[in-house]
């Protein structure tokens, strides 16, 4: 069996944040934590579907594991088959979504259900409670054991309106993947459902199978997701702490609970660090700092008197006497002096979050602020729960952002107002 783990997606809606599949959780990409589950699940032949936006990126984590480019990545999942299935020889492929986090486990009852007898194909799938934005499953009256057969796919159905309450999972196994070669061909629809209007088409000829699956599922389409995946990340981490010999605690520091401190790490007087967490290399925590539930990355310093709680900070970020709640900050980010990051509506309701000119809800009704890459923050700046900052962005001092401000934007004051404009300032280089 070969599994085509597709990469190919360009994240937009993951903004501000840059590409998903290679951001860190504990000092690993979220494409490698993919790669040690299917490895662990038995799927042993991996080919990567990417784009030219990714593909070179993806091949310095993983340069021995062959690749197929998308050719057109305006046809999404339908348009990576459409470049990857012709070069399959194997009688069948297991195709696997990279924004889909599971359990191992699940990949191994995928092979064990697809060589029982008269299973053409099987596709994970996970009971819901509550509504979730993606494909349900339609199921046939007949059944295969504990195994629903599949008759189709509904994409993003109305609230209320699903046809089950199974939620497809994208990890699929084809038994006849020509058969679905050429049904793509044939499917005219250049929508995002394309694959999944190919998949109802199969499976009337078809015998598809739903595989329920009760385990950890995580989907990351969205820059919040970050949080749910690093608390699962912090879960999973051993009772006892790791500190590393060459990191410098403080005496009157204290450091609690399932703790991971990496080399080089300085912990200052007073501060404390709350598990889980996950510290990473060359890492200063400063005087009477907190940091809790949270993973802080490479080289950051968290300056005096800073909280940081159940965060996800990429690398080389800093803060001083500042507040990050419910948070996720990309690579390069200075915060100025009494920053703070608001991350609980004054009503305690859930917080929404506009993507693509559309309002979302974040199903999260705690959400600080989302910062892309090279980003400046001056003093005693606030901002709302939710807000998105763009990459190469200045924030001037004393200022309440209550809207998402794009890339390379300059926000200042002007009697009272707040005035974006184009950022023309050089954004400061990493500090080692």
């Amino acid at each position: 069996m070969t599994t085509l783990l597709l990469l190919a997606g360009r994240s937009r809606r993951f903004w501000p944040l840059a590409e998903k599949t290679l951001w860190p959780f504990m000092n690993k990409s979220l494409l490698s934590h993919q790669m040690d589950r299917l490895k662990k699940g038995g799927m042993e032949k991996v080919i990567f579907v990417g784009g030219h936006h990714n593909i070179e990126m993806v091949h310095d984590i993983f340069p021995n594991v062959p690749s197929i480019e998308q050719e057109d990545l305006d046809l999404g999942m339908r348009g990576a088959l459409l470049s990857a299935l012709p070069e399959i020889k194997d009688d069948s492929v297991c195709i696997v979504s990279s924004n889909d986090v599971i359990e191992s486990s699940a990949y191994a009852s995928l092979i064990e259900a697809s060589k029982k007898d008269g299973v053409d194909g099987v596709m994970l799938a996970q009971k819901v409670k509550k509504y979730f934005p993606g494909g349900y499953l339609v199921t046939a009256p007949d059944s295969n054991g504990d195994m629903k057969r599949v008759a189709g796919i509904v994409e993003k159905p109305k609230e209320g309106s699903e046809p089950s309450d199974l939620v497809n999972i994208v990890a699929h196994v084809h038994n006849n993947p020509e058969k679905l070669l050429d049904i793509l061909e044939d499917v005219s629809s250049d929508r995002d459902d394309a694959y999944e209007v190919a998949l109802t088409k199969l499976c009337k000829d078809f015998n598809y199978v739903a595989l329920p699956y009760e385990g950890k599922w995580n989907a990351v389409k969205y820059p919040w997701h970050v949080l749910d995946i690093t608390e699962r990340c912090l879960s999973d981490l051993p009772d006892e702490q790791s500190i590393h010999k060459s990191a410098e605690v403080d005496n009157t520091a204290v450091v609690r609970g399932k703790v991971v401190i990496e080399e080089g790490v300085k912990i200052m007087p007073h501060a404390t660090v709350q598990g889980p967490c996950f510290i990473g290399k060359g890492t200063i925590i400063g005087n009477n700092c907190l940091i809790r539930d949270s993973i802080v990355g490479d080289k950051c310093v968290i300056g005096y008197g800073s909280e940081v709680a159940r965060c996800n900070l990429h690398s080389h970020v800093w803060t001083h006497s500042t507040y990050l709640g419910d948070s996720v900050i990309g690579k390069n980010v200075a915060f100025g002096a009494g920053s703070i990051a608001a991350n609980f509506r004054l009503d305690e309701g859930i917080i929404s979050s506009v993507v693509k000119d559309e309002k979302i809800s974040t199903q999260r009704n705690k959400l600080g602020v989302i910062v892309g890459d090279n980003v400046r923050i001056g003093v005693n700046t606030s901002f709302a729960p939710g807000t998105k900052i763009g990459s190469g962005t200045f924030v001037n001092s004393a200022i309440s952002v209550t809207k998402d401000v794009g890339e390379k934007k300059f926000i200042t004051l002007k009697d009272g107002e707040i005035v974006v404009k184009d950022n023309n300032s050089s954004i400061p280089g990493i500090r080692d």
